[in-house]
C-alpha cells in the first residue's frame, strides 16, 4: 500500500498542471520532480522544465545517479530568464514547507515564537517571499500532521497567503495563487469560501475525520468529496521510466 499510495501522491501533484499550459514549473524534491515529468510527459505536453541547473529541457531527466542518461537540451535557462519568468507569472513550484497555516501561509525558516533564538533553524525564507507573490504555488507534504498543519499562524511567516491583515498594499486574494496542497491523506485546495482549505479527495483508506485529527484548523469540505483516483497504467509505465531505480518508495 505504501509504494501505491507514493504514487497516489505523484499522480494528484501531476494533475495540477494539466491546465497550466506554457510554464516554468520547479518542482522542489524528488516526489515533486518526477510528478512534474510524468505532467511534462502526459498531461502537460507544453510545460517546460530545467535540469535543475542552468538548462530547458526538451525530455525530463530520469532521476537517479548521474551520467545514467544523456540529457536533451532544449535551450540555455540562465538565472535573468529565471527571474523574467518568475516576475512575469509564468512559473509554477511546487515545495515542501514545515509549517502552513490555515491562512495557506508557509515556513521554511525556523521553528519556535522567537527569531533570534530558535529552536530549530532551517533554510530562511529563501524565495519564498517572491515566488508566493508573482505565481502559482503547491505545496507537497509527505506527513500529514499537527506539526506541519499548525494552529494560529505559522512561527515564522515566509509566504503570502489568504490573510487579509498580511496583504501587500494593494494587493486583494486576486492576486494569489495557491493552488493545491497534496499530501500522504488527501488534496486540498484554497476553494472555500474566503479561500479556506477545502478537502477535495481523499486517499484510498483514509477518512475524513483522520485528516481532520490530523490538522492544526478546521477544514472545509468539497460538496463533492472524492477518492483520489489511483495511478492510470499509462502514468504508472511513465513514472517507472522517470524513476528506473524505485527512490520514489524509499521517501
Amino acid at each position: 500500500m505504501k509504494e501505491m499510495l507514493v504514487d497516489i501522491m505523484i499522480c494528484a501533484n501531476a494533475n495540477g498542471y494539466a491546465a497550466d499550459g506554457e510554464v516554468l514549473v520547479t518542482p522542489i524534491g524528488l516526489l515533486p520532480r518526477i510528478a512534474a515529468s510524468l505532467a511534462m510527459k502526459s498531461s502537460n505536453p507544453d510545460m517546460m522544465m530545467t535540469d535543475s541547473e542552468c538548462w530547458m529541457l526538451a525530455e525530463p531527466n530520469p532521476v537517479g545517479p548521474r551520467g545514467t542518461c544523456l540529457q536533451a537540451n532544449e535551450n540555455w535557462m540562465g538565472l535573468s530568464r529565471i527571474f523574467d519568468n518568475v516576475w512575469s507569472g509564468n512559473r509554477h513550484i511546487t515545495c515542501s514547507p514545515v509549517q502552513i497555516d490555515r491562512f495557506g501561509q508557509a515556513n521554511v525558516s525556523i521553528i519556535g515564537p522567537d527569531y533570534s533564538a530558535p529552536e530549530v533553524q532551517m533554510l530562511g525564507v529563501r524565495g519564498f517571499p517572491g515566488n508566493s507573490i508573482c505565481h502559482a504555488s503547491t505545496y507537497f507534504i509527505q506527513s500529514h500532521n499537527r506539526r506541519v498543519f499548525v494552529d494560529g499562524e505559522c512561527d515564522y511567516v515566509c509566504s503570502i497567503g489568504y490573510n487579509p491583515d498580511r496583504l501587500p498594499r494593494g494587493y486583494t486574494f486576486k492576486d494569489i495563487d495557491l493552488r493545491q496542497i497534496v499530501t500522504d491523506l488527501c488534496v486540498m485546495d484554497f476553494g472555500g469560501e474566503g479561500k479556506k482549505i477545502r478537502v477535495c479527495s481523499l486517499h484510498e483508506g483514509v477518512s475524513l475525520e483522520q485528516v481532520r485529527d490530523s490538522t492544526g484548523f478546521d477544514l472545509v469540505t468539497s460538496d463533492e468529496l472524492k477518492v483520489t483516483p489511483r495511478p492510470r497504467e499509462a502514468q504508472l509505465e511513465i513514472i517507472r521510466n522517470i524513476d528506473p531505480f524505485n527512490l520514489r518508495y524509499k521517501q
